[in-house]
């Protein structure tokens, strides 16, 4: 059976819209730019990446090979000890925290979770589906965690083991959480018992490239690290990364003899054609071609922040942040551009494809509207 003509049409205009949408967004962290052409016949094969990648199972249509691969970049570019790691590619950000925290409570069932009120909003669904009592620690204006009151809290509950959920790129500011100084802090305290799982969704794939880098990783105190691959990479299907202990996964892993392989990853059946995906960015772009990307985005990002404050607007970046923040924009504005925004505040996500051109373009729209909101200021006050 064939595809009638209207469906034909709904899919000609589905490509239309997505074109005209995917022109116009600078305020979600997806990057565009990538071309998979060239593995585009392995989407005829059922790619099942079941079980665990480092071990042999019995499903042969697979790409752990390429997986593997995958987190032996990410665990090199993490200062992962490279005779103890481990990972596997996962549907996103939020499996990979999931299975982060899940392993923290495997290993520290009675623990308690410390992770700050900047957090992206999936943390505390993970909590509550792993059932872990938890504290919500104060942040400082710039979106990092606060410190003082990490200590002061964990000082209080010191007899428990602790968890932390540190974040390296929070979601509306690209606040990033200082693993060494959270390290710190638990080893002042003499919390012996304690792991720290990082989530660097966004930042994480350019953390090596700051200048000066700033402590995220396995040698600065984090236990295991997760990434967004379609962030700052870019795919056409949402992915994660996570790289974590392997002795710390040994202690979890279970035999399947279904599968022929541990049961050691969050869900049975996984996305096969993810890890391809990711396999061929990383060996296309190379580490060179990362900082490249990292160097253009932050570029634009310093541009936009300047042209922002030209026209009056007061905007504001993190160090090393590829993220703008201003204030809350018009409907029109946030509508048009896609901007997320929380409370007060709006921003724009300078992610690789996203040209100084289209920055322009954003700004025009920024001052037409703040000309006409002085309009219809003075016009208010003349009437009155």
């Amino acid at each position: 059976m064939e595809l009638t003509k209207s469906d034909k049409e709904l899919l000609v205009d589905l490509e239309k819209k997505l074109q005209k949408a995917s022109n116009t967004f600078l305020g979600y962290p997806v990057s565009k730019d990538f071309n998979y052409d060239e593995i585009n016949p392995f989407l005829k094969y059922p790619i099942n990446n079941l079980g665990d990648p480092f071990e042999d199972g019995t499903y042969k249509v697979q790409t752990h090979q390429m997986e593997k691969e995958v987190i032996a970049f990410f665990a090199k570019a993490f200062r992962a000890n490279p005779k103890d790691y481990w990972g596997y590619v996962t549907n996103g950000g939020s499996e990979s925290n999931l299975y982060g925290l899940y392993l923290a409570r495997e290993l520290y069932p009675k623990a308690m979770v410390y992770y700050s009120e900047s957090t992206h909003y999936s943390i505390r669904k993970n909590i509550h589906l792993l059932n872990i009592p938890s504290i919500i620690i104060k942040s400082q204006d710039n979106g990092e965690m606060d410190y003082e009151d990490f200590e002061n809290t964990v000082r209080m509950n010191r007899h428990k083991p602790v968890i932390v959920l540190a974040t390296f790129g929070t979601t509306m500011k690209e606040a990033k959480d200082d693993v060494s100084k959270i390290k710190a802090i638990l080893k002042n305290l003499a919390v012996q018992d304690h792991y720290i799982h990082c989530d660097a969704a966004l930042s994480g794939s350019f953390g090596p490239f700051m200048s000066p880098r700033m402590p995220f990783d396995f040698q600065d105190g984090a236990d295991s690290i997760s990434i967004s691959g379609h962030k700052f990479i870019g795919s056409p299907i949402p992915t994660g990364v996570l790289v974590a202990k392997r002795s710390n996964r040994d202690r979890i892993a279970k035999g399947i003899s279904y599968i022929g392989s541990l049961d050691t990853t969050i869900t049975g059946s996984r996305n096969g054609h993810s890890p391809l995906i990711l396999w061929y960015a990383l060996k296309t772009l190379g580490t060179k071609g990362l900082k490249e990307r990292f160097e253009h985005s932050l570029e634009v990002a310093q541009y936009c922040e300047k042209q922002l404050n030209n026209i009056g607007v007061k905007a504001w970046r993190n160090p090393n942040a590829i993220t703008v923040v201003f204030p809350k924009t018009s409907k029109s504005i946030k509508n048009k551009w896609q901007l997320a925004t929380e409370d007060d505040i709006s921003h724009v996500i300078c992610m690789p494809n996203v040209t100084k051109s289209q920055i322009d373009l954003f700004i025009e729209d920024m001052k037409n509207s703040k000309e006409l909101v002085e309009e219809d200021i003075d016009f208010d006050v003349a009437f009155l």
